[in-house]
């Protein structure tokens, strides 16, 4: 973990197990304050923690009048995504749950943090045919004293994590800081500086890890079927006449790690053949083995029943691909930064389309020195 001489207090909403919070714990940053409504990935949070984690309905707190809620630099968090993923139904906004990032308005409208990370599914793009992004974006903006609005959609692979996997991530900067945050670029494949992380290199001595490690049981069936599926494989390579054969809905359907690539996207939850595989042990990954592939140290703790630390896994955000983020943003917090005018750059993002506004800090960094895409 990096120290830092100036400790950056963060308040975590929709925490989950921590993933996002891990992240910027590794940068030097300290979560205060934490809230989710399950069980028993608040207790993974407060196993890894510490008790600064409150498990209650986000929408029965009051963060303007609750005093057991500290102040804080930052606001950390990844709104339910279920009614924006693009594997599930999409309702977006329309959905039980589409509406609940109105509550991370509410926290970051009653503390004000100098800034906000807010972490979702790819889905958020095209949810409401495109109107749930445009209409986030406009809320978050709209936050008294105002934030200029960052989004753009990283593929974790590229921040160094064993695994593709791409989420929208939103940040949000004060306007009166003057700190004009840019999107750091990739740092692995094609378009960063080093190699992909393989699932290999990152499955590598697992089996010595004691903790969260057990093997499923398996029927001879799921066996043999396994064992028709090549290397990076799925249900598709099993010839429809073989009596083994299953209809898949999605393509994680009994998908095999390939060893030399990063992993395809780890799901939290669905039927049969959604576990992922094993390679070339013909059997489901071990929970153990998916938060390797989600880059968790193995000194993280995740507590539950299989199932539930599956699903802490799987809905998790890599801590690996919010490092870079959370290095970038530092130098908000210590005030070591050259201060530019934001208003003018906000007010550009909001008269772009949101395609534009997802290209806009990417053109910056290929720009380099132009005064509205650098700080430093």
């Amino acid at each position: 973990m990096v120290k830092n001489d100036k400790t950056v207090n963060v308040i975590s909403l929709f925490s989950g197990c921590g993933g996002l919070d891990y992240g910027f714990h590794k940068e030097g940053y300290k979560t205060v304050w934490a809230n989710d409504i399950n069980k028993w990935a608040a207790a993974t949070f407060r196993k890894n923690f510490g008790n600064v984690i409150t498990e209650k309905n986000i929408e029965e707190i009051d963060p303007a009048h609750d005093k057991s809620i500290p102040e804080c630099d930052l606001i950390l968090g990844g709104f339910p995504c279920q009614d924006f993923s693009i594997i599930w139904k999409q309702p977006g906004l329309d959905g039980d749950r589409g509406n609940l990032y109105k509550n991370y308005l509410r926290f970051i409208a009653a503390k004000k943090p100098k800034a906000f990370v807010a972490e979702n599914v790819k889905g958020l793009l095209t949810a409401n045919r495109g109107k749930a992004i445009k209409q986030i974006v406009e809320d978050f903006s709209n936050i008294s004293p105002g934030y200029m609005i960052k989004i753009q959609l990283y593929n974790f692979a590229e921040y160094g994590v064993p695994q593709f996997r791409e989420r929208v991530i939103i940040v949000g900067i004060r306007l009166d800081q003057e700190f004009n945050f840019i999107h750091p670029g990739p740092t692995h494949g094609p378009r960063g500086q080093k190699p992909y992380i393989t699932a290999g290199q990152a499955l590598e001595g697992v089996e010595n890890v004691e903790y969260n490690n057990e093997h499923m049981n398996i029927a001879e069936k799921t066996r043999k079927l396994l064992n028709l599926i090549p290397e990076g494989g799925n249900f598709t390579d099993v010839p429809e006449d073989n009596p083994l054969y299953v209809k898949g809905m999605i393509s994680h359907v009994y998908r095999r790690i390939n060893r030399n690539e990063p992993a395809k996207t780890i799901i939290a939850a669905g039927g049969g053949g959604t576990w992922g595989y094993h390679y070339p042990e013909p059997r489901p990954l071990t929970n153990r083995e998916r938060a390797r592939l989600q880059s968790f140290d193995d000194s993280f703790i995740f507590e539950g029943s299989v199932t539930e630390v599956r699903r802490q896994i799987g809905n998790a955000v890599p801590p690996q691909g919010v490092r870079l983020l959370a290095k970038t943003l530092y130098p908000l917090f210590t005030e070591n930064y050259i201060r530019t005018d934001i208003k003018e750059v906000g007010q550009i993002l909001k008269s772009l389309t949101i395609k534009e506004q997802l290209e806009f800090d990417e053109n910056c960094r290929n720009r380099g020195k132009d005064k509205k895409c650098s700080n430093f």
